[in-house]
């Protein structure tokens, strides 16, 4: 099990905004572009990334949803008292 891992997240208000971001990530849309694009994170200027972190530091939610990802997987809607959000494990 990993001890750190790095994630990118979009950050939306509602589950819509998740499935039109869904289907342009399968039209070929980075998920780096998406999130300048549309996460309301400020992390989205940084193309959505966290950076590296560990296990009790994100929501809990959000924290089984990535560490539950495989390398380059995105997630499905993952509801948080933030919004919805898209994850994508980088490591």
């Amino acid at each position: 099990m990993a001890a750190s891992i790095r994630a990118r997240h979009i950050l939306v208000e509602h589950d819509y905004e998740v499935k039109d971001i869904q289907r342009k990530l399968e039209e070929g849309t980075s998920f780096e572009d998406l999130a300048r694009d549309f996460s309301k994170c400020p992390s989205g200027q940084e193309g959505g990334d966290l950076g590296h972190f560990s296990r009790g530091q994100m929501v809990k939610p959000f924290e089984e949803a990535a560490f539950n990802l495989e390398v380059g997987q995105v997630s499905e809607a993952v509801k948080t008292q933030f919004g919805f959000h898209l994850i994508k494990r980088e490591s």
